[in-house]
């Protein structure tokens, strides 16, 4: 309805009434309310974007720690494929082979040995230097045993036999890590109190099979107890296995609700492009935070090691092992917010924004009218390529999107290669639009017309 205009009264009985003209002060009046009715409206919306917008990033770093839980512990394997690479880490394995060698060398009894023989000597009638000689070969024998239990050892733990018992042994008892978090005590894996201990007995079995193939028969009797490996020791672990619990039952539903919070913040903001700039930089500051959060929880970690209980550079790989690919993960988030926010910017107002698309325009047009001076002029695809180009970016970079969300477990090279794509694509699609020829496109408008 006209504002400037009056309806008819219901009592006039359709007679017409002359029309009601606003005067300047009525229309300034009516321009001022609707005004003000529309800023109102568009600071709910900045207030409601703002809630979302908070919402989203406090819950990205535990969307991500979640995704990374449930992923690691529910698919056999992302499990293997996040613990295998410990069998082959310097540290672990040297921790490995002396706690191995010093179990052998404290169960074969050198003294026993040296009493034997210089008994048999004694009873042969020896000399009494050569019976002393006897007695001190104690040190020595002890030496020589470790020394070759040490390299039988080094090679069990050192070949590929190892490394195929460690993956075997992890696939087959994936839920240890499972058992860690719940604190069950079963599996490879497991807490016991504020203890997480890992458990070798399949290394042991092997060692054992080999030291007793090469002579060593005392190795038979080393003792099935004690054959586990204390990774670390925490008193907080009992919260920390009920925060994992947590965060394992929503590692499903976390990210996607993050996801829907983000998109609903640059929704229902008015500025759109704006608020996906300020949405994209915020994630990205997050996975910053978690970044650091990682690398403080690697020191406190550390420093809670007893250097007795496991080597600071072997704690430092288990460490580092098990959470590479939540940092893998955290990057890939934070190179993909980056870009987000830089195309954001972009495709908006500012001189430096506007600069970069006067180049680029400039460049592939150059390189199109090239082509068509050349004879390659792409004539009516042409002329649909340019009249549709905002709606061909829209989809390339949709495209490209969906390209990291069905990728499994994208990493910042899949994004760079992903990204490079899109841009070649989008180069060649705006090359192919400026080769149409100014002639077809003055025919274009001549036919329109």
């Amino acid at each position: 309805m006209n504002p400037a205009e009056t309806p008819d009264s219901p009592d006039s009985g359709g007679t017409p009434h002359e029309k009601h003209v606003m005067t300047d002060e009525e229309r300034a009046e009516y321009e001022r309310l609707r005004r003000h009715a529309a800023v109102r409206h568009r600071g709910v919306r900045r207030a409601g974007s703002s809630v979302l917008l908070l919402l989203a990033l406090l819950l990205a770093p535990l969307a991500v720690v979640a995704a990374w839980v449930q992923d690691t512990v529910s698919d056999t394997d992302r499990y293997v494929e996040t613990v295998a690479p410990l069998a082959s880490e310097p540290p672990v394995q040297e921790v490995v082979i002396n706690r191995l060698t010093d179990r052998v060398v404290e169960n074969v009894d050198v003294k026993a040995v040296t009493d034997s023989l210089t008994r048999a000597l004694q009873d042969a009638g020896a000399p009494p230097r050569v019976v002393e000689g006897a007695e001190s070969l104690e040190g020595p024998l002890r030496n020589a045993v470790r020394t070759v239990v040490d390299r039988t050892v080094t090679r069990v733990i050192t070949s590929d036999v190892f490394q195929q018992v460690w993956e075997g042994a992890n696939r087959r008892s994936h839920a240890a890590v499972v058992n860690m978090l719940t604190g069950d005590r079963q599996g490879a894996l497991r807490a016991e109190g504020d203890t997480v201990r890992l458990d070798v007995g399949a290394v042991v079995d092997q060692v054992r099979e080999r030291l007793v193939d090469a002579g060593f028969d005392k190795a038979a009797a080393i003792p099935d107890t004690d054959r586990t490996i204390t990774l670390f020791q925490a008193e907080e672990l009992g919260k920390a296995q009920d925060t994992m619990r947590l965060l394992d039952i929503l590692g499903t539903w976390l990210p996607v609700l993050t996801v829907v919070l983000a998109a609903l913040a640059v929704w229902t903001n008015p500025a759109h492009r704006v608020m996906l700039v300020i949405t994209a930089t915020g994630v990205g500051v997050m996975m910053v935070v978690l970044l650091v959060a990682l690398a403080v929880v690697r020191r406190v970690y550390l420093d809670s090691v007893p250097p007795t209980a496991l080597p600071t550079d072997a704690a430092a790989a288990i460490y580092d092992t098990f959470v590479r690919f939540l940092r893998d993960s955290t990057r890939t988030l934070l190179v993909v917010s980056v870009i987000t926010a830089l195309v954001a910017y972009l495709y908006g107002p500012g001189r430096p924004a506007r600069a970069v698309r006067t180049v680029a325009d400039r460049g592939t047009t150059a390189a199109g009218r090239g082509l068509s001076r050349a004879g390659l002029r792409t004539g009516a695809s042409g002329r649909w390529l340019a009249d549709h180009r905002a709606w061909l970016t829209g989809v390339v970079i949709a495209a490209g999107a969906l390209a990291l969300v069905l990728w499994n477990h994208p990493t910042v090279g899949a994004v760079a290669l992903v990204l490079g794509i899109a841009l070649a694509v989008l180069i060649v699609l705006a090359i192919l639009a400026a080769a149409a020829g100014p002639a077809d496109r003055a025919g274009q408008r001549a036919a329109a017309l």
